[in-house]
């Protein structure tokens, strides 16, 4: 890449893992934050060509943008994805124990924690709130069947 040239929001950064199949990438923090971030997530490495001309220029951005977009996308997927797995074991353990599957206290707290995140970022709070409330009610739903799974299973052993 040209010097001057910016790449995407999400790089890669030391190529793919050969044990997990997952690249390493550095996430830049948001504006006006603390630097990037490094971990290891499922992403792609965009090529972005160089414009040669004053009309290029502006596509070659275009271009920049949507591979970040794309980066981005497919990292929000594996952590949903991640953050899934580790509520589906909520899930059971609180099954297991008879507790119920909503924690209103814990929920509320969360959403306050992400609207403060969701400042600090420069993300609009109210849409953080929206989107947190869309999971707990997907996690919720999730808990409630294996709540009902295993109640099941337990009436079967019973009878």
């Amino acid at each position: 890449m040209e010097q001057g040239t910016r790449g995407p929001l999400i790089e890669t950064i030391g190529g793919v893992d050969e044990r997990d199949g997952r690249v390493r990438a550095q996430v830049a923090g948001p504006p006006g934050g603390n630097g990037t971030q490094r971990g290891v997530i499922d992403v792609t490495e965009a090529e972005v060509s160089t414009p040669g001309r004053n009309g290029d220029a502006a596509l070659a951005e275009l271009r920049l943008l949507r591979a970040s977009i794309d980066n981005l996308d497919a990292a929000l997927v594996h952590l949903l994805a991640e953050r899934f797995k580790c509520t589906q074991k909520v899930g059971e353990l609180k099954a297991a124990h008879d507790l119920p599957p909503a924690d209103p206290a814990r929920e509320a707290e969360q959403i306050q924690r992400l609207r403060r995140l969701a400042e600090d970022s420069q993300l609009e709070p109210q849409f953080a709130e929206k989107f947190l409330n869309f999971i707990v009610e997907e996690v919720v739903r999730h808990h409630k069947l294996i709540a009902a799974a295993t109640k099941g299973a337990k009436a079967d052993i019973a009878g």
